[in-house]
């Protein structure tokens, strides 16, 4: 069993954002930005370009739903929605999974804050501040 399946399943901890019948969300362990959340497909594909039509629809319902959360509690100004297909695009868990970036400055690069956001610390707080009761 993946990665992913285990968190969908809670065998492993996670800073669960949101959860319906058909996706699970939750804080990226080393974000690139203030509230870097993954939307995974509770069905298991290995990746966006194996996952049925019905998955990835809902999936990006999730993600609307999310993105619209934290345009209310994050105040970001634009977000990176990313999906990386097989190792060479630097896939490294084996389940479809969406990233969300939430962007804050215009032309801010991915990784001009990744050390700030990425301590525990700061994901608890971030957590805390952004989850969807």
């Amino acid at each position: 069993m993946c990665i992913f399946c285990k968190i969908i399943n809670q065998e492993i901890p996670s800073y669960k954002i949101y959860e319906d019948e058909y996706t699970y969300a939750f804080l990226d362990i080393s974000p690139l930005s203030q509230g870097h959340t993954l939307v995974v497909p509770k069905k298991h594909s290995e990746h966006v370009l194996e996952a049925d039509s019905a998955t990835i629809t809902h999936c990006f319902n999730t993600i609307k739903k999310i993105t619209h959360h934290y345009d209310n509690v994050l105040r970001s100004s634009g977000y990176n929605i990313i999906s990386n297909v097989h190792p060479s695009s630097g896939q490294t868990v084996f389940h479809t999974h969406f990233h969300i970036v939430p962007r804050f400055t215009k032309n801010e690069s991915l990784f001009d804050s990744l050390k700030e956001h990425s301590s525990e610390e700061n994901i608890k707080m971030t957590f805390e501040t952004i989850k969807i009761a």
